[in-house]
């Protein structure tokens, strides 16, 4: 009888909470630009990362990589808004995630330099990453 309770609870439990992760990526000339959206019931976990080269109208510009990653709130239907706290300071980085049916556009606050400098960014410049199948 106890067994029973506990697998029926458990299922219930497993029904309520279903986990969605979505992928979306944009190579621009050397510049990789990469979303990871993980949907748990309600709540949303955002990672955007960075891997740029330097193109061939960026002499002189050093290579860099970037991350910024954390719960996101949903700010509208297709909309989501990362805010990343800089450690010792009163800012935060905010990233605004725009979904499409088929991927994602980027913008972020002058504040994400912290955590993206040179020529570094997380904002997708009007371009959209196109989601992973």
């Amino acid at each position: 009888m106890k067994k029973g309770l506990i697998m029926a609870v458990a299922l219930l439990a497993s029904g309520s909470v279903f986990a969605a992760t979505d992928h979306y990526i944009l190579r621009d000339g050397n510049h990789v630009q990469h979303l990871k959206v993980t949907k748990l019931g309600n709540e949303y976990n955002v990672t955007a990362d960075v891997d740029f080269e330097p193109n061939p109208d960026e002499v002189g510009k050093s290579a860099c990589s970037a991350q910024v990653s954390g719960d996101a709130k949903a700010a509208g239907e297709n909309e989501l808004v990362l805010k990343k706290h800089i450690e010792g300071e009163a800012r935060s980085c905010t990233v605004k995630v725009h979904l499409t049916p088929n991927g994602a556009k980027l913008d972020q606050s002058e504040e994400c330099n912290y955590f993206a400098a040179g020529i570094c960014h997380f904002s997708s410049d009007g371009k959209e990453l196109l989601k992973i199948k």
